[in-house]
């Protein structure tokens, strides 16, 4: 916190969810990739006071299901790592996430546990990572960490920012 108690003590790390606020259009793709399971939409990127990131999404899969999730992330200065949570109207879990900037600034990678989707009893380890390929387009990519310790990709979104005046 900063002198006043009720400011809180922003980052660079904080300055770097900024860049994300925006009006967004994305699609989305299973690996391996399979029609029915692609997904475009919208999504809303707004700052909650200068610590957090609000991320909500609508959307339309190929199948015709209407899917919607909210992510929020922030960046806790104590424990010098970002937080944040994500959930979806196709789940039941709400994901609690914990990560960190790459080297470059360029990519935020968030882990998380939850339920395994393969049949399988027990939970997995989940990595989602936010790449900002330019001002105008990022890309999540979700990856999930087998029993063998391999990371595997098995989604990836591309977002592309909607400009005032824009249409897409």
């Amino acid at each position: 916190m900063t002198d006043d108690a009720m400011t809180p003590d922003v980052r660079e790390e904080h300055r770097w969810l900024a860049r994300l606020a925006g009006e967004w259009t994305f699609e989305g793709r299973m690996i391996p990739d399979e029609p029915q399971y692609r997904a475009t939409g919208t999504e809303t990127v707004r700052m909650l006071g200068e610590a957090w990131m609000l991320a909500e999404a609508n959307g339309t899969m190929a199948s015709g299901c209407e899917t919607g999730s909210l992510m929020t992330i922030g960046f806790d200065p104590q424990s010098g790592r970002f937080t944040g949570t994500f959930v979806a109207s196709t789940m039941t879990s709400l994901w609690l996430y914990d990560g960190a900037l790459d080297e470059g600034g360029k990519s935020l990678r968030l882990q998380s546990e939850g339920p395994r989707f393969d049949g399988q009893p027990g939970k997995a380890l989940y990595e989602d990572e936010i790449e900002i390929v330019s001002e105008d387009e990022r890309r999540l990519n979700a990856r999930i960490r087998g029993d063998d310790g391999a990371w595997t990709l098995f989604m990836t979104t591309t977002y592309r920012r909607n400009r005032r005046g824009e249409t897409r």
